[in-house]
This record gives structure tokens, sequence and C-alpha cells, in this order.
């Protein structure tokens, strides 16, 4: 029984490139299953999932919500993502837990920039998907070539499950290649039929098709169609669904969210074909008595409970509600559970079902589900929540690097205290957001994703926290490396009227290509005690933090601690603390300290007579052209690496190139020596920056 109702859950995103109409076609999931009884649209502000203020203004997507429907005797979680580059890092934690993907493409537009990330970024986690190609209505509208697009650009493998009869203004409906049948739409009814004569040989040919595709993926079917067998609905759904769980092929369907066309379809796929936790099998994470070791979960409710924290939302009437995927087990509203991220325990309050804006409590969740609690005090994003019987440490979320910093401050002084608590409210909440006050200038820097990102954490600030803030100007987050290595004594001892102080090391700093910042104790013998080497480790760490060539933190450094000596009287935490700090800044510079930018991915996509400009102006900026492709019949899609520093104002640079009729996405890739004379007007204005401070 426990497995048949499991068996009845899909947990589901919808993704898409920004405006594909992704939240448009949520709004009209949530309809026709019944949650809403009037359409929300997004460009009036209406919108249900988009239920933050500053969502409902610009008809953008930027908080993942969670909201729990039916269709057809089944649950179905849904996430709405953003489609907007500067907020990926929720399409990435929302990819992390759900089971599988709508994506979301316009007929018209294609494969875009976002579309290819998202893609990839489901690939990373192999989450099965299904394709929707909405906006059949519009001019311009393509269903073909976009199937094309889907194979060349994401290799997709796409297979069309549906024909549409019409394009542009003339989209009428479609036909089910499986069924045989054709829906016709009329409001908000939905009328099935026979083939209409026109179509009844495209059908015959493309269900064909389908059929022998499929069969590769499946021995009975194969052996069927190869025998010339009759082969059933149910022998193709399948085929379908086996190969849909083993991401063999992506199906394809169509329709027009905004005109109700292709919904009622579109939420039979989703059942038909994308998995329940139960297919998705079991989940695997480290075993917390020996993180050696890796250890599963079934999906089942008899299992222990494991449970994974992926979004945190700071509600004014809630209070702090903390979104969970459970994997396996039970949990009750009023139970204790066990942090084993952060080796707490938490107390649950409430557990909450919830309806984008509105929230429904529950006694007990089990295996399968996604709800929000309520009551948790040390959880943050990525954390596993499980039994503290049986521990285990689920996959944390990836968290992208920030790539732009802002500085802010309150606009008076007794404020301070106010955009201090705000901004750790903002920080818990999203992980790819984070904040610092910077001692030397008496400001606070806010670092994130884009210039949208920081611009709605700014909106946030005022309007949701009620906090006056004055922004600077943004500025790229630098970084700094080394790329020699050093070994080195030094002695720090300083006698004062009373207790002196004492404290000598020998270390070895060296580079460390790709393995972030570490630390490496290999004192033997007892000549510093061990109650002081956390010190030196602390001293190194507050150092690189702040940076040493020119105040950006630093990134892949080790430091090997090697020997060194103590004074029984004068020695203490803080003398070893500050001889490590003194110790890295005056070798820094034998180190062969670098400066490293945030290098962007870039695509550009342009109609062919700007083209030249276009590929002009990205050189100019010490941009790298690496592709261009026709994108489709007149326009090109240009990709390319460039510095972001250069990248300040490029959308209205674009707009002016191409008579507004280009558009472009940009996302950080890694981070690259800067050229050495860029590198010495960087330092020159830090320098200059400090002494005025």
């Amino acid at each position: 029984m426990d497995q048949a109702l499991i068996q009845k859950i899909r947990n589901i995103g919808i993704v898409a490139h920004i405006d594909a109409g992704k939240t448009t076609t949520t709004e009209r999931i949530l309809f026709f299953t019944g949650i809403t009884h009037k359409m929300g649209e997004v460009h009036d502000g209406q919108a249900v999932m988009d239920f933050m203020k500053q969502e409902q203004e610009r008809g953008i997507t930027i908080s993942s919500a969670a909201i729990t429907t039916h269709w057809r005797d089944n649950q179905i979680n849904i996430i709405d993502t953003p489609g907007h580059i500067d907020f990926t890092l929720e399409v990435e934690r929302s990819l992390r837990v759900l089971d599988g993907i709508a994506m979301v493409f316009c007929a018209v537009g294609g494969v875009e920039p976002q579309s290819e990330t998202v893609w990839h970024q489901a690939d990373r986690y192999k989450v099965p998907r299904i394709a929707f190609i909405n906006k059949m209505d519009r001019q311009g509208a393509d269903f073909e070539h976009t199937i094309t697009m889907m194979n060349d650009m994401l290799g997709a493998n796409a297979l069309p499950f549906q024909l549409p009869m019409g394009e542009e203004t003339a989209f009428e409906g479609m036909i089910d290649l499986i069924t045989r049948k054709a829906f016709t739409f009329n409001e908000l009814e939905i009328t099935a039929a026979d083939i209409p004569p026109a179509y009844k040989e495209k059908v015959e040919k493309l269900r064909d098709e389908l059929v022998a595709r499929l069969a590769d993926f499946d021995d009975s079917l194969m052996e069927k169609y190869l025998d010339g067998k009759p082969i059933s609905i149910e022998d193709i759904k399948h085929a379908a669904r086996h190969a849909v769980l083993n991401i063999n092929i992506t199906p394809v369907f169509c329709g027009s969210a905004f005109k109700n066309k292709g919904i009622q379809p579109l939420l039979d796929a989703i059942v038909d074909f994308l998995p329940s936790p139960v297919d998705r099998g079991l989940i695997t994470g480290l075993d917390y008595a020996n993180p050696e070791k890796t250890i599963s979960r079934k999906p089942s409710s008899k299992n222990p409970f494991s449970s994974l924290a992926f979004k945190i939302i700071t509600d004014p009437f809630v209070g702090q509600q903390t979104f969970i995927r459970v994997y396996s087990g039970e949990l009750k509203a009023g139970s204790y559970i066990y942090n084993s991220t952060k080796d707490r325990k938490e107390r649950i309050g409430r557990i909450l079902r919830v309806h984008a804006s509105t929230r429904e409590e529950v006694a007990e969740v089990k295996a399968g589900d996604i709800v929000a609690l309520v009551g948790m005090k040390y959880t943050t994003t990525g954390d596993t929540l499980c039994d503290e019987e049986h521990p285990i440490i689920l996959e944390s979320i990836h968290y992208p690097e920030t790539v732009l910093d802002l500085r802010i401050e309150p606009a008076s002084k007794n404020e301070r205290e106010k955009l201090s608590v705000a901004l750790s409210k903002v920080a818990l909440e999203d992980p790819s957001f984070r904040a610092h006050f910077d001692e030397e200038t008496e400001e606070t820097v806010i670092s994130g994703m884009g210039e949208l990102h920081l611009e709605i954490v700014v909106d946030r600030l005022k309007t949701e926290h009620k906090v006056d803030v004055i922004v600077g100007e943004p500025s790229v987050a630098f970084r700094e490396t080394i790329t020699g290595e050093v070994e080195h004594k030094y002695r720090y001892k300083k006698q004062t009227g009373g207790k002196g102080q004492f404290a000598e090391i020998e270390f070895r700093i060296e580079p460390n290509a790709g393995g972030g910042i570490e630390f490496v104790d290999h004192v033997r013998g007892g000549n510093i005690p061990r109650e002081y080497i956390p010190a030196v480790e602390k001293g190194f760490r507050g150092t690189v933090e702040k940076g040493l060539l020119a105040g950006f933190p630093m990134v892949d450094v080790r430091f090997v601690l090697l020997d060194g000596s103590y004074h029984a009287v004068d020695s203490s935490e803080m003398a070893f603390r500050i001889c490590t700090q003194q110790a890295m800044r005056e070798i820094i510079h034998k180190a062969a300290p670098h400066l490293l930018e945030p290098m962007m991915k870039l695509e550009v996509n342009t109609p062919d007579e700007y083209m030249g400009d276009i590929i002009s102006d990205i050189t100019r900026r010490r941009g790298k052209i690496e592709n261009m492709r026709r994108h489709r019949k007149g326009s090109q899609k240009v990709t390319g690496l460039v510095p972001l520093m250069e990248m300040f104002g490029y959308a209205s640079g674009l707009r002016t190139l191409s008579s507004g009729r280009a558009n472009f996405s940009m996302e950080f890739l890694n981070y690259s020596p800067l050229p050495k004379a860029i590198e010495e007007k960087v330092i020159a204005i830090q320098i200059e920056k400090k002494k005025a401070s």
C-alpha cells in the first residue's frame, strides 16, 4: 500500500528561459487542477506562484515556490523556477530535489541561452524531462524547427508525441500520436475527436517513426514491431515511460498556455511519463559514523527518516519556513529531528503543505513528499534532516561563486542594526547572496550573481525589511591567488611592561589549484603545543579572507605548518594568530601573487546584419569569440568568453548597436588571471580607496 501511494506522487519543476511562459503554464496547470478558481496573469501581477512583491512588479519569477495539486488521482508537487540567469541557484536547488521536469520552450525563440544552462543543470542531476513548446499561436512559431534546435543544441533526442494543427494565428489544437485523437479547445473546454482527414497520412508516418524509435529502448516493443503484430496504446506508453526514466528520449508536447490550449494533455503526460519517487529509486548519502562509506535509503515510509532542506523563506505571518524533500520514512508534527550536517537536534513545530501563498497544516509527512517545516532554529539550505538513531548525510547543493559586489549603507546610523538583521535573513534564504562589513572603510559590502540579483536584494531591504539604504556603484568581485611556493620561518616577539608575547612558526604556502583554501598540520614532536595549532589556522584563514595583494579574498592556497617553537610563559593563542598574520604579509610577494577576474560565458542572438558590429564590440571588451552558428533564418547565435569588468552597461550598448533587436545572456564560468597592466590599475585604485578611508 505504501509503495502504491508513493507511486502516485510526482515532484516536478517547470523550467525554461526567461519569457518562455513557464509561470503562465504553471498558472494554467493550477487552474485546470482546481487549485485556483481564477486565472492569474504574469503581466497583470496576479500570478499565484509569483507571491513576492518584486516578482509581481517585474513579471518574473525569483523565488522557486512549491505548490501541491492533484490530477487523475495523483499528487503533483510543482516547483516553479526562475528563468533569469542571476537566479540560477534557485533552479539548481530545485533540480536537486525534483524527480522530473517539464521544460517549456517558446515556439518562436526555440532553444535560448538559459534553456541550455538549465538543460545542463538537469543533466548534472540526471533528471528525466518532457518538453512543452509554448506560444504556438505567436507569429513565427515553428514546432519542427524548435525540435531540431533541441536535438542540435541540447542533444535532447526530442521526439514529437503530438502534431500541432495549424501554427501562428491558425493554431487550433494538437493530435496525440499515441492515441490518434485530435484535441481542440474552446475557452476552457477541451474536445477530443477523430483525426481530420488532412492530417491522417502525416500522423501515421510520425506515429510509425515514434514506435520505431521507442522500440530501440524496449525489447518487447521491438519484437512486436519487427513481427508486424498489433501494438497497443499501453505498449507505446510503457516503452515511452521506460525511455523517459532512463533519459533516453525527451517527449515533446505543444500548446498555448495563455490561450488555455494544451494544458490538460500536458498534465496527462506529467502523470504518464515523469517518474514517481519510487521510479527514481534509492537515495545515497554518507554514513555519519564513517564518512568514507556510502549508505542508501529506499523511498518507503518504513525506512528511517531522511530529507534535504532545499529552501528557506521568511514569512511575516508564519515566521521561518524550511522547505524539505522527504526521501524516506515519515515525520510527525511536534516530534524531534536530527540535523546531521550541523550535529544539532531540531523540534518540528508545524508541518505545512504549501499552495503558493496559502498553507494547509498536516499532522505528518511521508517519503516522496515536499513540505515546509516551521520551528527550525539551526537548519540552513543544503542540510540533511534525518532520524537520530540512523544518521545519514545527503549530498548538499552546489553553490555558484558571487561575481559582483555592491557597497551599501543605512540612510541613518540608527538603522545599522536593523540592516544587519535584514541582511542575515536574506543570506539565510538565498545562499548565492553574501554580505560582510568592511572594517577599514566601515561599509557594508553585499555580493551576488549579477546586477538584477543585487537590485532585487536592495529592493527587498527597502520594501520587506523597511531599511532605507544608500547604494554605491556595483564593482567586480576580484579574487587573489598565488602561483609560487614559499617556505618561511617567522618569529613574533613583543615585550610589554607585564607578560610578553612569543610565537615562532615554520611553514610553506603553495598554490592549491581547484582545492580552495586548505590548512595542513605537519608539526611533530610537540614543538608547538596542540592547543595553539587552531590559532595558526585561524590566523591563516582570517588573512586570506581579507586578501594580501589588494584586499580581495584569496582562493586556492594551501598552508602547510611544518614546525615552530613556543615559550612556556609568553606564548598564547593570540601570539600564534598574530605571528601567522604577520608572516603571511611578509612573504606574500615572494609567492608570485595574482589578481583573478570573473570570466563570463556570453551568448548573443542577433540578426545577421549586426554581426560585424557586435563581434567588434565583444573583442573591444577583451572578449574571445568561441562559436558562431545559425540560430534561425536571418539570425545568428554568437558565444564567447568576456571579463565581467568590461560588461557594465552592455545591455544598453547592445540595444544601440542592434536597434534593440539583439538579446544576450551571461553566466559566470570561472576566475582567470588579470592582464598585468589592468592588475596594476586595480591595485592602485584599491590603495587609493584605503588611503581615502
